[in-house]
């Protein structure tokens, strides 16, 4: 009999659900930042008084990768592609704007990037059983084995 909080349980399901509905909250709540609080045009001078490239389509783009990105992480959907690119957002932040005022956050350091990126990019090896990716992960195993298990059978008969 497996134990409620077995070690593979807790790993490969617990451990990716808490990380994805907290970073996915603080991307969220990021995200709307710059759409609604900010607003965009505000975000691109943002961005542009940082130094960012394209300031008012980088605006957009990590708008739409924080609240969106933040979303699909919380429901657990496509979590390893979405993953990734937040994790590329982060590194782009990071390179582009944080890096030279170093760790600290409140000095515009780093910090906060880095820990979204690698705590997004641990989710990079799968959402876990309780998501919407691993429901449609079981789905599609059940057909499989049950498209198999008909196959037998009509073979055998």
């Amino acid at each position: 009999m497996r134990s409620v909080l077995s070690p593979n349980l807790v790993t490969r399901d617990i451990v990716p659900l808490v990380s994805r509905i907290i970073l996915g909250i603080v991307l969220i709540a990021h995200g709307y930042q710059k759409f609604a609080l900010w607003g965009l045009a505000g975000t691109g001078q943002a961005f542009a008084g940082m130094g960012v490239p394209m300031p008012g389509i980088s605006a957009v783009v990590a708008a739409v990768i924080e609240l969106a990105g933040g979303i699909l992480l919380v429901l657990g959907v496509f979590t390893p592609i979405v993953a990734v690119v937040v994790f590329l957002e982060m590194i782009g932040a990071a390179l582009l704007v944080h890096l030279p005022h170093g760790v600290f956050v409140g000095d515009g350091g780093w910090e906060l990037v880095g820990a979204l990126g690698a705590g997004t990019l641990a989710l990079a090896a799968g959402a876990g059983r309780f998501s919407i990716d691993g429901l449609l992960r079981a789905r599609t195993s059940q057909t499989a084995a049950a498209t198999g298990s008909e196959r037998e059978f009509a073979e055998v008969h």
